[in-house]
């Protein structure tokens, strides 16, 4: 799909505010508001635009220890990233979890109540049928920049 200055505009403005008006829109890239819900129209009908969401703050709410994992597995066959990435989907700490290539199987982030409960998490990881042979935890010291940063045209340089 070919996106021109107005759909990119478009994106990185509902990136940011995905409840902005249709009228503060299309007077924010400078379009009457029919063309230019025209194409935020097209932008969800192609898929481009997947949905709307609310973004919580859950620091808010619970205070969470983040903590970045790797991971490599004992074996390397498709019952082991199997089981693996089925334990990943059913522990509630593990909020974001990617396989890679390379020396590292997974990479994890966990957020747990504290350092001692996420060592209790790979404890039991390690003792039970994960398959895990190796890890290392990176310890969240500061956070530079988070998917919640929005969409912006630099996104698509790469």
């Amino acid at each position: 799909m070919k996106l021109d200055r107005y759909d990119l505009k478009i994106l990185e403005i509902l990136s940011r505010d995905g409840r902005i008006t249709k009228s503060k829109l299309a007077e924010a890239i400078n379009l009457s508001v029919s063309p230019c819900w025209e194409r935020v129209r097209r932008l969800e009908k192609a898929g481009v635009i997947e949905g709307y969401s609310a973004r919580i703050n859950s620091a808010a709410l619970v205070r969470r220890t983040p903590v970045w994992v790797q991971i490599e597995l004992k074996a390397h066959n498709a019952d082991s990233f199997a089981r693996f990435e089925a334990l990943v989907h059913a522990t509630p700490e593990v909020t974001e979890c990617v396989a890679v290539g390379g020396g590292v199987d997974y990479l994890i982030k966990v957020e747990a109540d504290s350092i001692d409960a996420y060592q209790r998490l790979i404890d039991a990881w390690l003792t039970g049928d994960a398959g895990i042979e190796r890890y290392f935890t990176y310890i969240v010291t500061k956070t530079v920049k988070s998917p919640e940063s929005g969409f912006t045209r630099d996104d698509l340089a790469t």
